[in-house]
């Protein structure tokens, strides 16, 4: 792993780490113990980027209109499920139909 602490580590340097760690793993060439420790780091890289992106997602302003004077108007970005709550089962069912049915 490179020199720098984990938490000094930007996104783009998490995630360069994070697919050194995932290639050196998928390679098979690491004892037990070393695997064990690069899988541990991953998983913190992990953690700390889904952070960085919440943050950022946190940071995020809805462009909603212009004012009077033509400076936009913005709200915080809430993020909320895309899916109607209460719909129970999100599986689709298929109709039953007594005729072929056309695909295409």
């Amino acid at each position: 792993m490179s020199e720098l602490p984990t938490e000094s580590l930007s996104f783009e340097q998490s995630l360069a780490e994070l697919d050194r760690i995932v290639r050196d793993l998928e390679d098979g060439q690491l004892g037990l113990e070393e695997a064990l420790g690069r899988y541990e780091t991953g998983v913190g890289l992990l953690k700390r980027c889904y952070a960085q992106l919440r943050q950022a997602e946190q940071r995020i302003l809805l462009l909603t209109g212009t004012d009077a004077d033509g400076q936009p108007l913005t709200q915080p970005f809430e993020h909320t499920a895309t899916a109607e709550p209460g719909q129970g089962d999100s599986k689709r069912r298929r109709k039953k139909d007594d005729g072929p049915q056309i695909l295409f």
